[in-house]
């Protein structure tokens, strides 16, 4: 299974993938960018979150 992944080392906040898709992604109790759990991700969606981080820090990872 494919799940989208933050490089929080990158990440700047900018918070357009939260925004774009708030069934994707969420701002967690720490601060941070994350995707929220899911048995199944939109490859089209996280793909289209990933065209559009101006950071390039959302990638897919194997797990």
């Amino acid at each position: 299974m494919k799940v989208p992944v933050i490089d929080i080392s990158d990440c700047t906040l900018c918070a357009g993938c939260y925004e774009m898709y708030p069934e994707l992604f969420r701002l967690n109790d720490a601060g941070y960018i994350e995707a929220v759990a899911s048995e199944c991700y939109s490859e089209v969606d996280v793909n289209d979150a990933i065209k559009y981080c101006p950071q390039d820090c959302i990638h897919w990872e194997e797990v």
